[in-house]
């Protein structure tokens, strides 16, 4: 069988072999386990913001709230088709829509309101709405205010309605609402009524504004470029007369475009440019013609109707000579006739082929001839148009600034017609859908709505509570916090007796108790190669912890288990384990430590739970001089070599030396640890004076545990009382 061995964490506590840090708990259930701990707090915390909601809610003033709802179009509608000077917004502008809205919360159209309703120099008004003020415009005489200060009244009458006139549009439409919340149903109707009539007001005459100031711009605009573009036509018709450019009027294109001005020369010299390269085609084809003329046989001699038929007719003579030659000789009549025919034919061939060829070096003359007059034409215009290109620069830039003055005048002058016609027949864009009613029943205080919020509040701020209070508890809870805390390994969780003694549930073994204890038992098995250590001391940071029910019960399930076992009485400062077995303290612990012998008659064996007892003897004056002697060493040895286990009751560890130096001699400790009974803090200076004497700490044994009081998640809440008719004694702790 493999052994294990303990090891030491940083801090020097013995680590069980095999066990790792204690599962980690989902915050969740954590923070629910939390919640149920402090359930009271939480449930107090509620209770009085319920309580403190109702209370405030009957104290407050009702109040009305009055309401109408508006159709804001995007534009208005025009009857002629033309724009006026407000921008046109598209289907997805909401920019025009937020403009609206903030000018529905304007300071001018608060004053205005206020200015309608007379409530400027109403001093009930002010009651109403709770405002007062020492200043001297505020000033009441016979029941009305003082004359002066007027502007400082409206602007605080402004601030007023705007502190209570709420704007809500209607998500994905036209339509908003707004609604006016007063202590008086009647006031907050006439209030937002006048709200939309004098909105609808505003803006119909800040559009009547806009189109009025926008004529009279374009007005004196008109003017002044009127005047401009008759200054730059003078000097344009004036520039033209003396460089003397005459140009032709600009000519309408066939796209319906208009082309620029040309000048006289510009046109001529397009016109003969034309003709020069007509005339040299023409020159070209003739020398081509001349060029094959010259070669053999014209290719116009070839086409010529006349020359054809000559010479069709001199092959038909030709043939007919040749048939008379095969029978007669060449001076017969008929032959010489022939040939004479033969000849005249060739005579008149040559004539006609001389006559082409004369008309087309003619034709080559003529158009050498023609080319050269144009070209020397085409020269002299060259040298006209760049001239009169370089008297014409100044003549464009005066022309290009009138043009910009005419396109300018032109196109004020058609938004000035255009902003007159839509300045007089525009409708107004905002429509009343529903008026505003008086109310009749209050808008607030709701109370089950306020009760609702207060229940809410008072879980939250419960919660917070609790969180702090958990936060600020530095107690420990719950089994896994041994470990995550203060690294200590844990040895077993012991739960709280409720109206039950230690000794009777020792004595029970069917007692959820005794089932604690034997797991601890359980895991001290695995402490050491030889099991559950032979020398133990159990320890806590300060009393009353359960260390000496601790002591007692591990010695007494290690008895059932059949090992020989003594419990020492190791506090001789105030001892317990001699009133839980029922015997004397007389002879005892401190008797063998002064440097009596005989430990054999200090034994008392107790029969019920089947170990020996050495008690702690008479309480001496110093304990921890007794402690520190060798004999407690000589004590062990002797209590070794007769028992198993010696199991000893040590004292607590804050404030005293006793602890430290038993834990030194023992082979293991065991640090007892009640549950939300101590400081973590205190613990862990505990379990530092025990790792500085050298003490070997084993674990710790979590003492008066409850479940429904621990973060756990699992593990913990099983109990130990499975299968037993008593369901709730795995709730009890031991004492």
């Amino acid at each position: 069988m493999n052994m294990s061995y303990p090891t030491r964490s940083a801090a020097g506590i013995a680590v069980l072999p095999g066990r790792g840090e204690q599962e980690q708990i989902p915050p969740i259930r954590r923070y629910l386990r939390m919640l149920n701990r402090r359930k009271w707090v939480i449930a107090g915390t509620t209770f009085a913001c319920i309580i403190l909601g109702l209370v405030v809610t009957l104290l407050i003033t009702p109040k009305y709230t009055a309401k109408t709802t508006l159709e804001i179009s995007r534009e208005s509608n025009n009857i002629a088709p033309v724009q006026g000077v407000e921008r046109e917004t598209g289907a997805a502008d909401q920019e025009f829509y937020q403009t609206q809205y903030g000018l529905l919360r304007s300071r001018v159209l608060a004053e205005r309101v206020a200015t309608e309703l007379k409530l400027v120099d109403d001093p009930k008004f002010y009651e109403m709405f709770g405002y007062t003020s020492q200043r001297p415009a505020f000033s009441v005489v016979g029941g009305r205010f003082t004359p002066g200060g007027r502007g400082d009244r409206l602007r605080v009458a402004g601030e007023v309605l705007l502190d209570h006139i709420s704007v809500t549009p209607t998500r994905l439409s036209r339509l908003v609402d707004i609604s006016f919340v007063s202590p008086d149903p009647i006031f907050s109707t006439r209030v937002v009524n006048a709200w939309t009539t004098n909105f609808i007001k505003v803006s119909l005459e800040r559009r009547y504004q806009a189109t009025s100031y926008a004529r009279n711009f374009l007005e004196t605009r008109l003017e002044q470029l009127r005047q401009r573009l008759e200054t730059s036509e003078r000097q344009l018709v004036g520039y033209a007369s003396q460089q003397r450019l005459i140009n032709l009027p600009a000519a309408q294109a066939a796209g319906g475009t208009q082309t620029v001005e040309r000048s006289l020369v510009a046109d001529d010299l397009a016109s003969l440019n034309g003709a020069l390269a007509q005339a040299r085609a023409t020159r070209i084809d003739a020398e081509a013609k001349l060029q094959q003329s010259g070669g053999g046989t014209a290719v116009e001699a070839l086409r010529n109707d006349a020359i054809n038929t000559l010479r069709a007719r001199r092959a038909v003579v030709a043939s007919d000579y040749q048939k008379l030659l095969v029978q007669f000789e060449p001076q017969y009549p008929a032959a010489q006739a022939l040939k004479s025919q033969l000849d005249q034919i060739d005579r008149s061939i040559a004539r006609e082929e001389q006559r082409v060829s004369g008309s087309i070096q003619g034709e080559y003359r003529q158009a050498v001839e023609r080319e050269q007059l144009l070209e020397a034409r085409v020269n002299g215009l060259k040298d006209s148009f760049l001239d009169q290109r370089r008297r014409a620069i100044q003549y464009n830039i005066y022309q290009r600034e009138v043009d910009t003055n005419r396109q300018l005048y032109d196109g004020l002058l058609q938004r000035y017609k255009e902003i007159g016609i839509a300045g007089g027949v525009g409708i107004n864009n905002v429509a009343v859908v529903d008026p505003a009613d008086p109310p009749l029943k209050p808008s607030s205080p709701r109370l089950l709505l306020n009760l609702a919020l207060a229940l809410f509040a008072g879980l939250g701020l419960g919660a917070v509570i609790a969180l702090l209070l958990e936060q600020a508890d530095e107690a420990i809870a719950d089994p896994d916090e041994m470990q995550r805390i203060l690294g200590l390994p844990l040895l077993g969780a012991i739960p709280k007796l409720v109206d039950e003694e230690p000794r009777t549930a020792i004595l029970d073994r069917k007692s959820s108790l005794v089932d604690a204890y034997l797991s601890v038992q359980a895991n001290l098995q695995f402490t050491t190669e030889h099991g559950v250590p032979r020398s133990l001391a159990i320890t806590s940071t300060r009393p009353a912890e359960g260390k000496s029910t601790t002591a007692l019960a591990l010695a007494t399930v290690l008895a059932r288990a059949q090992r020989r076992v003594v419990l020492v009485d190791g506090d001789m400062r105030s001892p317990s384990v001699h009133s839980l077995i029922g015997v004397s303290h007389e002879n005892g612990l401190s008797n063998y430590l002064a440097g009596a012998d005989l430990a054999d008659t200090m034994l008392h064996h107790a029969d019920k739970f089947g170990f020996a007892i050495m008690t702690s003897g008479p309480l001496p004056p110093n304990a921890a001089e007794l402690l520190t002697s060798s004999r407690l060493q000589k004590l062990l040895g002797e209590l070794l070599d007769r028992f198993d286990h010696v199991v000893i009751d040590s004292p607590p560890v804050m404030g005293l030396a006793d602890a430290p130096l038993i834990a030194s001699r023992v082979e293991g400790v065991i640090y007892a640890v009640e549950s939300h009974g101590i400081r973590a803090s205190l613990v862990a200076t505990g379990i530092n004076r025990l790792v500085s004497a050298n003490a070997h700490i084993i674990g710790g044994v979590l003492t008066k545990f409850e479940t429904r009081r621990s973060m756990s998640g699992y593990g913990y809440d099983y109990g130990y009382g499975y299968g037993r008719d008593d369901v709730h004694a795995s709730g009890r702790l031991a004492g």
